[in-house]
């Protein structure tokens, strides 16, 4: 499995960005998917989830309310829609799958950073 992000950028406080996660290989094995981020100097921390049906999803308190994450399996990609954007949500952003086997795969990342 192999995953892409895009969408990240530059962007003003209170602003929004859609982040996608393009997946591909053996697509057919991924179950839960999620979204992380890691701000400089700090550890790598989860955003958001979703499970394999986009039934279910989880977020950070820090999100809540202001990030949506969905996915599009026929076209095996994954959104975070992010709205209301703080400079504190300034990181990397990495898309996470994991398969049915429980092996997780990471994106290369996507840099986000939000100005005052």
């Amino acid at each position: 499995v192999q995953l892409v992000e895009s969408g990240g950028g530059l962007v003003q406080a209170g602003s929004s960005l859609r982040l996608s996660c393009a997946a591909s290989g053996s697509t057919f094995s991924i179950n839960a998917m999620g979204w992380y981020r890691q701000a400089p100097g700090k550890q790598r921390e989860v955003v958001a989830g979703i499970t394999s049906d986009g039934g279910t999803t989880n977020y950070a308190d820090s999100v809540k309310g202001r990030f949506t994450i969905s996915r599009d399996n026929a076209k095996n990609t994954m959104y975070l829609q992010m709205n209301s954007l703080k400079p504190d949500d300034t990181a990397v952003y990495y898309c996470h799958a994991r398969d049915a086997l429980g092996y997780g795969y990471w994106g290369q990342g996507t840099q986000v950073t939000v100005s005052s």
